[in-house]
């Protein structure tokens, strides 16, 4: 059944990912008679729609709600046998689809044609993430979860509107003020490369917070368009534009920056990037390269378009083991054979940016035990790497000035742990010494990474934490 553009007046609401992708399923095959869409993105008007095969009957939208009225999801019998659609002629006088809720728009209405797009960003298919419980402080706090239906290994940016752990911690410490404005950002331009100092994006209404990081939260143009790397104006049913900056870190620059670049201080990711890794020359990388790795499909998968170089939709980062081991290299050196003096060397080999980086909550601990012949360990010493809360390094010779401070709890839990030892920067060795006091004997130098989500609960609560690395050394010591 061929159409003469892909067109839908898209109307499907916030159904849960596995029930969307049940329903794509079964919609790649055209029906004799598709049911006629009724709200959600809006053709404009003065122009003829042409139905294209949909699910009967979808939820529908209410313009101006992040939430979606949700009706039965219902779905005829099987239709006999069909050609897929596999023809889009371009048709000047085809419909647009329009976009009444903006960033708000959910995600599910981008994946009735973008089914293997949408299947990634919703499910994680393709990756290692798993979403891991965290608690606030104490062990007495109750386990923050994802709500039941979003699955732990779906995208950072999929559940980003529902994620607890921000959700509570700007209450417990900036008072319920919106401060994630990134988990639910308006439309934005790029920022320019070079520019000093990134502001945040704004965000949009409280009442449209809960659907998070949609498609449209990058790929919606303050003015109304879809922004791609691609040309697909002759084909898509909605207004595009090709914007080459979508294969670039600039795409990601509003989100993980926070004003001018302070070297240790968290959210600086682009910066970070941008100053110590690009700028050296030590690879020519953008954040899609590491965290969207490409692979040959087409843009909208049951029609007849090009196949391209297209980025999967999975941004694997702090809950990636796989992301999170290839960025760090650990290893034990001894500079004097005789002597017990050692050098630990964090070696940042596989991140384009600092490590830990994002969060001030997330760390890095280094430790290094010494055993005897015996397995007893007679020697143990610790590190944590993070970034700052501010602008200077946290030190808890300021805990008292914080408590009268502008943010008193945030700051105060960020300089009881300090001093330490700041994010290992992109293509940076860091070497750590220790002397550990040992008699004559043979030992094992055992070291471990392990990466933490929040550094500053219980350390006995170790569900959020991921060993990420480990060496170890034999040593004589006479």
């Amino acid at each position: 059944m061929p159409v003469q553009r892909i067109e839908r007046a898209l109307s499907i609401g916030s159904m849960g990912a596995g029930a969307l992708l049940a329903a794509l399923a079964f919609s790649c095959a055209a029906p004799a008679a598709p049911p006629q869409a009724t709200t959600g993105p809006t053709l404009e008007e003065g122009r003829s729609a042409t139905a294209v095969p949909q699910l009967a009957p979808p939820p529908t939208l209410t313009a101006g709600s992040a939430t979606a009225v949700q009706a039965p999801l219902t779905q005829a019998p099987p239709p006999a046998p069909a050609a897929p659609v596999t023809s889009i002629p371009a048709t000047p006088n085809a419909p647009l689809v329009s976009f009444p809720l903006g960033t708000a728009t959910p995600s599910e209405q981008c994946g009735f044609c973008h089914v293997s797009i949408y299947r990634e960003y919703a499910t994680g298919f393709g990756a290692d993430l798993e979403y891991k419980g965290m608690i606030a402080n104490s062990l007495q706090d109750p386990v923050l979860a994802l709500p039941a239906d979003h699955p732990v290994t779906q995208t950072a940016h999929a559940y980003a509107g529902v994620d607890p752990w921000p959700i509570v911690a700007r209450q417990l410490e900036e008072g319920g003020k919106a401060c994630n404005v990134c988990h639910y950002p308006q439309p934005f331009e790029h920022p320019a490369f070079n520019v000093e100092s990134i502001p945040k994006p704004q965000p949009r209404d409280a009442s449209q917070e809960a659907v998070g990081v949609t498609c449209a939260s990058c790929h919606l143009t303050p003015d109304g368009k879809i922004r791609g790397p691609f040309d697909v104006s002759a084909t898509a049913p909605h207004a595009t534009v090709q914007d080459p900056g979508m294969q670039t870190s600039t795409a990601c620059a509003l989100c993980h920056s926070m004003g001018p670049r302070v070297i240790g201080k968290q959210t600086q990711t682009f910066l970070e990037w941008r100053e110590d890794f690009n700028k050296p020359g030590l690879g020519p990388q953008q954040c899609q390269d590491c965290h969207m790795p490409r692979t040959e499909r087409k843009l909208a998968d049951t029609y007849d378009v090009p196949l391209r170089a297209v980025a999967r939709h999975l941004w694997t980062g702090s809950h990636s083991t796989q992301r999170l081991a290839s960025a760090l290299h650990l290893a034990i050196t001894r500079p004097r054979a005789t002597q017990p003096a050692l050098e630990l060397h964090v070696m940042n080999v596989g991140a384009g940016h600092s490590v830990p980086t994002g969060s001030n909550r997330r760390a890095v601990y280094l430790k290094a035990d010494v055993v005897d012949g015996s397995g007893a360990v007679v020697a143990t010493q610790q590190w944590m790497f993070a970034p700052n809360f501010g602008d200077r390094p946290d030190d808890n010779a300021f805990v008292e000035d914080d408590k009268t401070g502008p943010e008193p709890v945030a700051a105060t839990q960020a300089d009881a742990q300090g001093p330490h030892e700041a994010p290992v920067r992109a293509g940076e060795d860091r070497a750590l010494t220790w002397t550990p006091a040992l008699t004559s004997g043979t030992y094992t130098v055992e070291a471990t990474l392990i990466y933490d989500l929040n550094r500053y609960n219980d350390r006995a609560f170790t569900d959020d934490q991921t060993e990420i690395g480990s060496a170890s050394l034999s040593v004589s010591i006479r």
